[in-house]
């Protein structure tokens, strides 16, 4: 009897975490989602200004400059530097594709003879095969017709939506900044308010574990700006080395897609090799697939070791949070997840030295 038990309750708690994770866990994560979205603005204040903080500090004790005026010099020294380096990257992107945009046509003249030189060669193909068979490559050529039409649509969606998210973007921006100063100049009497009226000891707890993934997150953020940064270099490099033309130029654009998981490197090397094998010039195209292999392993080899030390975990772990929260969370996932698990790991150690003291 007691064994039957046993089964019958263990099918009960199976079942009761199969519906728990069926119908309450993606209502938690629409909520978290949702508070997120509202809360961003200020989750990014609380990051920039731990990442300020030393720069504050130095100005303040050692510029004997008020806590304000610190704050304020650190804030317009951060925005005049980024401000004047994509000024300088921005007139050097324009200046390269202005001379593109010129020689743009004599790299589609070899292009274009070759896609006629296939048409030509499937007109004579095309009305020498079986009826059946050419029935068959119309339906296929439609679909494919299609697709491209829905790939349009989502291509221009995607933009319309890019340009109507510009002003929410411009008010976020403005919100954080205005966060960040109040946040930096008024760090000690937010923490003394904190730990005043949130009971004890969870203040002095949600507090460590707050020190703790904000320090995770900025190690994250550092890990990826080496990575990127690693990335960019090779592309510069490598570029300039095979002969390739606008290489700081392309070099900053597979840095800027390497920021996004889903595309990354590849959605410049290779439409770019492919259409060096539909120019005419396979030699390069084979150095471009040869340069973004050495890319790909480089980025593949270093980016759990190099996340693990910022983020002082195993690299096993940083690979097991990083696969769960892509799974769980998508995209966002692959950063959320070895921050959920520096919270995780933050809290249980505050509750073990929580135990010892008491």
């Amino acid at each position: 009897m007691p064994r039957y038990f046993q089964i019958a309750a263990l099918a009960v708690t199976l079942l009761l975490l199969y519906l728990v994770w069926k119908f309450i866990v993606p209502e938690i994560l629409v909520i978290v989602k949702y508070l997120l979205a509202i809360m961003i603005p200020f989750i990014l204040a609380v990051i920039l200004a731990v990442s300020i903080e030393p720069l504050v500090s130095f100005l303040h004790r050692r510029a004997r400059l008020t806590r304000p005026l610190a704050v304020v010099g650190t804030l317009v020294i951060l925005i005049g530097g980024l401000g004047s380096l994509l000024t300088l990257l921005i007139f050097r992107l324009v200046a390269e594709l202005s001379d593109l945009s010129v020689s743009l046509p004599k790299y589609l003249v070899p292009v274009q003879d070759y896609v006629n030189r296939l048409v030509e060669r499937g007109k004579l193909f095309y009305f020498q095969l079986p009826p059946v068979i050419a029935d068959r490559l119309q339906e296929n050529m439609g679909v494919v017709t299609k697709w491209l039409s829905d790939l349009a649509g989502q291509a221009a969606n995607f933009l319309l939506h890019t340009a109507s998210a510009i002003p929410g973007a411009v008010m976020i921006l403005v919100v954080t900044l205005l966060a960040t100063y109040f946040i930096s100049r008024d760090r000690k009497e937010i923490f003394q308010f904190w730990l005043k009226y949130v009971p004890s000891p969870w203040g002095e707890r949600t507090a460590s574990v707050g020190r703790e993934v904000v320090g995770a997150f900025l190690g994250y953020l550092r890990a990826q700006f080496i990575l990127i940064s690693i990335t960019t270099l090779q592309s510069i490099v490598g570029l300039n080395i095979i002969g390739a033309k606008y290489a700081l130029t392309v070099g900053l654009l597979v840095g800027f897609f390497d920021l996004i998981p889903v595309l990354g490197p590849a959605a410049i090397y290779l439409p770019w090799a492919a259409w060096a094998f539909l120019s005419g010039s396979p030699g390069f195209g084979i150095k471009l697939l040869v340069l973004y292999a050495l890319v790909w392993a480089v980025r593949q080899t270093l980016e759990a070791r190099v996340v693990a030390a910022n983020l002082g975990l195993h690299p096993l772990a940083v690979l097991i949070a990083m696969y769960a929260g892509l799974k769980a969370m998508g995209v966002a996932g692959l950063v959320l997840g070895p921050i959920l698990l520096i919270a995780v790991l933050a809290a249980i150690k505050a509750s073990l030295v929580a135990r010892k003291q008491g």
